[in-house]
């Protein structure tokens, strides 16, 4: 069993904290760097959510680009 099979088993029926866990992450990492890195952690957030299932705009239909 791979490290990230573990950490999905733990995290199951607590997408919703851990979400909010990433996000509160990747705020601390802006906030430390004034944003200078704040598309590289954004990217980042992104494929942590997906990964773990926790990402809160997955049943949101994609937006159109204007």
């Amino acid at each position: 069993m791979s490290m990230m099979d573990k950490l999905k088993g733990m995290l199951k029926g607590h997408e919703a904290q851990a979400g909010q866990g990433i996000d509160k992450a990747g705020d601390f990492v802006d906030g430390k760097t004034k944003g200078k890195y704040s598309g590289q952690v954004d990217t980042a957030q992104d494929k942590v959510n997906e990964q773990f299932g926790t990402n809160p705009d997955q049943d949101r239909p994609p937006t159109p680009p204007s």
